[in-house]
């Protein structure tokens, strides 16, 4: 996603005010008669000098990393390309002043030419807010982020349908079983009435029969009614046979 809010142009405009910062002490250093303030500038221009390096290095990293697969960063091999670049002639641009303030302390003509030469060299650098390219990156970067959010939507969308139609299958599931409960208690109260309407029917046949007995014993003997009882004991087994092992 190559625009002003990109990490490596924030980055990179840092690292181009530290340089702007060490170009500044690096002529101070030039130009004081100073010894002792040489050696503190000396000393400062090399601490940012190595500071300088660290935050390329951290640079070279990031780019290391999108360069493994751009097109999840929204970036193309040009823009990588040109990212290092940068960092290389960064890097190469410190290194000089580096060096030119190592070797160039005692030797203050030849020093201040060296200074041009860095100043004209650490001009040279690529603008990190290029009108033209900032234009170009600008572009993609609407374009890049409406079609991740239209992507992103879609993707939302598809997995709600999913879930939806997931939820419609487990409710019909659950309607199936909740059918099948209902038809189940419907045919058991059938059996359980068609059972209760058959012990009423025996019942009352019991008591036809119990009746008749007795009418029947009053007017047999004592012989007629053993015999009686006997066989009304065996109706009873038949009966009791008949209505609940049928």
């Amino acid at each position: 996603m190559p625009s002003a809010q990109d990490p490596f142009y924030v980055v990179k405009v840092e690292v181009q005010e530290s340089i702007d910062k060490l170009q500044s002490t690096f002529h101070q250093w030039e130009r004081t008669p100073d010894a002792a303030e040489r050696v503190n500038l000396a000393k400062e221009v090399l601490t940012g000098c190595e500071s300088i390096v660290w935050q390329v290095d951290e640079l070279d990293k990031a780019i290391a990393v999108a360069s493994r697969d751009p097109s999840w960063y929204g970036i193309d091999e040009a823009e990588l390309e040109s990212r290092r670049r940068w960092t290389s002639s960064a890097r190469t641009q410190v290194g000089k002043v580096k060096k030119a303030v190592e070797t160039g302390k005692g030797a203050s003509t030849t020093s201040h030419s060296s200074a041009i030469g860095m100043h004209r060299e650490l001009m040279r650098l690529p603008d990190s807010h290029q009108i033209d390219t900032s234009k170009h990156y600008a572009a993609q970067d609407n374009d890049d982020f409406i079609q991740s959010e239209s992507d992103r939507q879609m993707l939302l969308i598809k997995k709600q349908d999913e879930e939806l139609d997931e939820l419609s299958l487990s409710v019909q599931r659950i309607g199936g079983v909740g059918l099948t409960i209902h038809e189940e208690l419907v045919a058991q109260e059938k059996i359980i009435d068609e059972l209760g309407n058959e012990m009423d029917s025996t019942s009352n046949r019991l008591d036809f029969v119990q009746k008749k007995v007795g009418m029947v014993m009053k007017k047999a003997s004592a012989k007629g009614q053993i015999m009686m009882i006997l066989g009304l004991l065996a109706l009873f087994i038949f009966l009791f046979i008949l209505v609940f092992f049928t």
